[in-house]
């Protein structure tokens, strides 16, 4: 079956780093733009970063441009989201997601929450 495993999530104080990871399985990883979205406490999801199959297109939300990295490994079926200089205002669930035309599928999430 399908699986979008995600881990790295956690506390951690502004100004720190997380690397999030999402391990996918049940479906062919490459053919896949992969991407990450968030959602803060009251606020709607948003995309926050996205790659294309071959990591030619990398696309960033304005607020995380030169704090985040997105990047995927085909061979290990993972893309990750290298996030630094992190605002209290990065707090939410980070999901992820694949998308092959009118496929998709979504992780479960996983929390990040920057705080003193």
């Amino acid at each position: 079956q399908v699986q979008l495993v995600e881990s790295g999530g956690g506390l951690v104080q502004p100004g720190g780093s997380l690397k999030l990871s999402c391990a996918a399985s049940g479906f062919t990883f490459s053919n896949y733009v992969m991407s990450w979205y968030r959602q803060g406490p009251g606020k709607e999801r948003e995309l926050v970063a996205r790659i294309s199959p071959l990591a030619n297109n990398p696309f960033y939300v304005d607020s995380v441009k030169g704090r985040f990295t997105i990047s995927r490994d085909n061979a290990k079926n993972t893309v990750y989201l290298q996030m630094n200089s992190l605002k209290p205002e990065d707090t939410a669930v980070y999901y992820c997601r694949a998308d092959f035309g009118r496929l998709n599928y979504w992780g479960q999430g996983t929390q990040v929450t920057v705080s003193s």
